[in-house]
C-alpha cells in the first residue's frame, strides 16, 4: 500500500516563511501527525509531495523512511498526486493524505483502505453547518455518489448540499493510474482536481463507499492561524479527556497543555497552565503545581513539582520535593528523597538520596552523595571560559550559605565548608574548611554622608 500525502502548498494566509504544514498542533508540525498516522497503517510506503519551502520540509522529516516528490508548480491536487506516482505500486492501494489535515485517525484511515483493498473507492466526507468554500458531495437518486463539485464551480442548488469532500480518499492504483492523465484543468481555478476521479469512477461503475470520521476535527484542515488555534484547542481538550479517563485529577482541564506524549501512573494531580513537551513520564500520586513546564523527563512516584518550575531532560526519583520557581536542566538526576528547591538551578548534577539543595543556589557538573546539605546562595563554579570541570560532594557533607566551590575540587564525606567559603582546594572527610577574608570591627567609623551645596 502508498500513502500519497500532499505538503506542497504555501500556505500564504498562514503570513510566515515557513511552509504551512510544518506550523505545529500538539508541538509536532501538522504533516508529522499525517506522517504518524500513515506509519500506523500495515505495509505502508510513504510518500511526501513536496513543493514550497521544500528544503525545509525535508530538513524538518530527515531521518524518516519517506519518498519525496516535488511538484514545482502549483497545478491542483491531481497535479500534485501524479507527481509521486513513479514511486508507487501498480498493482496496491494508494491513500491520499493531505500534510495540512492534521487529525485524521488511523482506524479512519483503516477503513478507508479495507474499501480499497474490495475494489471500491473509499472517500471520506463530512457534514459540515456552514459548508462554504468545500466541495459537494454529489449524489443520485439512490444515494450513490457521482461527483463532487468544487465550491466555485457549484450551482445554486449544489452548494445547498452540506456534505463536502475532505480530499482524503484510498482506491485500487491501477484505477487511479488510469484517471490522473484524464483530468482536466477546464475550470474555474484551472487547476487539475484529483476529485474529478469520483465522476471517472461513477461512470465506469466503479462503486464509491462515502464514509465519515467519528469528529469533525478529524477532517479539519488549517489554512490560517485562526483555524490552526481552533485544531489545538480541540486537540488539547481531546488530552485533558483521555488523561482524565486514565485516572489523572486535572483541576481545569482546558488549562492544560501536552505537547509530545504524557505517560502517567495512578492518582496523579495536575494544576493549572502546565505545559508538557517531548516524552514526559509521571509515576503514581505525583502532584504538579501551577505553571510548570515539563520536557523529556521521567518523574518518579511520589514527587511534588511546585509551581513555577522548569523541568527538562531530567530524571526525578520517587518521592522528591522540587520548587517552587526551580529550574532542573538538562542531565539532572534526583535520587529518592532529595529536594531541590526555591530559585535553584541544576544541570547535568547527580543528586544522592535525601540531600538537600533549599534555596537560591547554582549546581552544575557536579555529583552529590546521601543526606548532603547545600545552603542557600552556593554556587559550583564549574565554568572557566574554556572548560566546564566536576564538583564532587560526599555523603553527609554540608555546605554553608553562601559559599563558591571552585571545579574541580572534592568535599570528602562528612566535611563542613563554612559560609561564605570560596574552595579552590579539595576538602578530606571529616574536615571543616573555611576561606574567607578576616573580620575587622572598627570603632569610630564615620558613615559617608552627601554633601549640601
Amino acid at each position: 500500500m502508498d500513502v500519497i500525502i500532499l505538503a506542497a502548498g504555501q500556505g500564504s494566509r498562514m503570513k510566515s516563511d515557513k511552509p504551512k504544514v510544518l506550523h505545529p498542533v500538539g508541538g509536532k508540525p501538522m504533516v508529522q501527525h499525517v506522517i504518524d498516522a500513515a506509519a500506523d497503517l500495515e505495509g505502508a510506503r510513504l510518500h511526501v509531495v513536496i513543493g514550497h519551502g521544500a528544503d525545509q520540509v525535508r530538513e524538518a522529516l530527515a531521518g524518516q523512511e519517506l519518498n519525496f516528490a516535488v511538484q514545482a508548480e502549483q497545478l491542483g491536487t491531481g497535479h500534485a498526486v501524479a507527481q509521486a506516482m513513479d514511486g508507487v505500486a501498480r498493482d496496491g492501494i494508494s491513500l491520499v493524505l493531505y500534510g495540512d489535515v492534521p487529525l485524521t485517525a488511523a482506524a479512519t484511515l483503516r477503513h478507508l483502505v479495507r474499501i480499497a483493498g474490495q475494489g471500491h473507492l473509499g472517500l471520506l466526507t463530512v457534514e459540515l453547518a456552514d459548508p462554504t468554500g468545500y466541495g459537494r458531495i454529489i449524489r443520485d437518486d439512490l444515494g450513490s455518489v457521482t461527483a463532487i463539485v468544487e465550491h466555485k464551480d457549484a450551482t445554486d442548488a449544489q452548494r445547498a448540499v452540506r456534505e463536502v469532500n475532505t480530499g482524503i480518499m484510498a482506491l485500487p492504483t491501477r484505477l487511479l493510474s488510469e484517471w490522473l492523465p484524464l483530468l482536466s484543468s477546464n475550470n474555474a481555478q484551472g487547476e487539475y482536481y484529483l476529485t474529478d476521479v469520483i465522476a471517472m469512477a461513477a461512470g465506469e461503475g466503479v462503486r464509491v463507499d462515502a464514509i465519515q470520521p467519528e469528529h469533525e476535527q478529524e477532517v479539519q484542515g488549517v489554512n490560517n492561524r485562526q483555524q490552526q488555534a481552533e485544531l489545538e484547542r480541540w486537540y488539547q481538550r481531546r488530552e485533558a479527556e483521555r488523561l482524565m479517563t486514565e485516572g489523572v485529577t486535572l483541576l481545569d482541564p482546558a488549562r492544560l497543555d501536552v505537547r509530545g506524549s504524557l505517560d502517567t501512573g495512578r492518582d496523579v494531580v495536575i494544576d493549572i497552565n502546565c505545559v508538557f513537551e517531548g516524552k514526559v513520564r509521571l509515576g503514581d500520586g505525583v502532584q504538579i503545581g501551577p505553571n510548570c513546564s515539563i520536557r523529556n523527563a521521567s518523574i518518579g512516584n511520589g514527587t511534588v513539582i511546585k509551581a513555577n518550575s522548569v523541568i527538562e531532560d531530567a530524571v526525578v526519583d520517587a518521592g522528591c520535593d522540587i520548587g517552587p520557581f526551580a529550574r532542573l536542566r538538562p542531565g539532572t538526576e534526583l535520587a529518592r528523597g532529595a529536594k531541590v528547591g526555591n530559585f535553584v538551578e541544576t544541570k547535568k548534577a547527580r543528586i544522592g538520596e535525601g540531600s538537600k539543595v533549599n534555596h537560591l543556589s547554582y549546581i552544575g557538573d557536579a555529583e552529590i552523595g546521601r543526606d548532603v546539605n547545600v545552603g542557600a546562595g552556593t554556587i559550583t563554579c564549574n565554568y572557566d571560559g574554556v572548560n566546564k570541570s566536576v564538583t564532587r560532594i560526599g555523603d553527609g557533607a554540608f555546605i554553608g550559605s553562601n559559599s563558591a566551590l571552585v571545579a574541580p575540587v572534592r568535599i570528602g564525606a562528612g566535611g563542613t565548608v563554612g559560609a561564605g567559603s570560596t574552595i579552590t582546594k579539595d576538602v578530606d572527610a571529616q574536615q571543616l574548611a573555611v576561606a574567607r577574608g578576616k573580620q575587622r570591627n572598627l570603632d569610630n567609623w564615620q558613615r559617608p554622608v552627601k554633601r549640601k551645596d
